[in-house]
């Protein structure tokens, strides 16, 4: 597939939440699948294919804010990413409702569906891409993975049909690996972001660039991560916390990339 932009919106999952760089800022899958978008439409440009049009930079926004719940998602990133009229479209949500006392999963797998429908409607390209699982390693795992089971089998149900690509982290077996995640096992680290920007390019039949910008398993450092009170008293009670106080770790914060804007490709791609 040979696009000229792309936009996503989500949570921290679209964010890249894990994958930080040196100075903090967040890239992850989406990140990396706008390289290789990217150097496929710089490939396709430089072959000629397409058709004679003058050459234009390769845009991408992603308009993801971490802890968002799909509703905020819906009604604040939609609109705008519409408005941009990228190419391709992915959309992510959903994750953090799930792990809400209470959510109806068909609700939330409607309004997915609906979402990606009215983007369709303005020709705009979709996929939506599921968050990978991290319940094998989270208190009350075995509850979130079964909504996390459910709502991937009802989005799939309700897509059927409708031309829309659905990408499934949350069934890759393999991220389920402690190894994909970060410090606060909650979020993928930059392996596992680089592993879903993977499937999500073959997803969209896109051959995977030189991942020089990209880490390989084979690279990859061990993590060094707290004992279990220690990992408690970091990351589970403030998660709690935020929780019971209707508070958000995205409270305050503003997309990273709000605006189409072009790709610097690496010179090794």
């Amino acid at each position: 597939m040979i696009v000229g932009s792309y936009a996503a919106i989500g949570d921290s999952f679209s964010e890249g939440m894990g994958d930080e760089l040196p100075d903090g800022t967040p890239r992850g899958w989406a990140d990396l699948v706008a390289l290789g978008l990217a150097a496929a439409h710089a490939a396709a440009q430089a072959d000629g294919a397409t058709g004679g049009a003058a050459a234009t930079p390769f845009g991408y926004a992603n308009l993801a804010i971490r802890g968002r719940l799909l509703g905020p998602i819906l009604s604040e990133q939609l609109p705008p990413a519409i408005a941009l009229r990228p190419a391709l479209l992915t959309i992510n949500g959903g994750g953090n409702d799930i792990m809400r006392p209470r959510v109806s999963v068909a609700s939330t797998a409607d309004r997915l569906v609906a979402a990606a429908g009215e983007a369709t409607a303005a020709d705009i390209r979709v996929a939506i891409v599921s968050g990978a699982d991290p319940t094998r390693h989270l208190p009350l795992g075995p509850l979130i993975r079964a909504r996390g089971d459910e709502l991937a089998e009802a989005v799939r149900d309700r897509l059927a049909g409708t031309g829309i690509a659905y990408i499934d982290n949350w069934g890759d077996s393999v991220l389920t690996d402690l190894r994909f995640w970060s410090v606060d096992r909650l979020h993928l680290n930059a392996l596992g972001h680089a592993r879903v920007a993977g499937t999500v390019l073959a997803g969209l039949g896109v051959e995977i660039p030189a991942a020089a910008h990209a880490p390989s398993e084979a690279g990859a450092p061990d993590i060094a991560r707290p004992r279990t009170a220690e990992y408690w008293r970091q990351y589970v009670l403030p998660w709690i916390g935020r929780r019971l106080t209707g508070r958000s770790s995205g409270d305050g914060r503003t997309p990273k990339r709000p605006t189409l804007l072009p790709v610097e490709l690496p010179a090794s791609i």
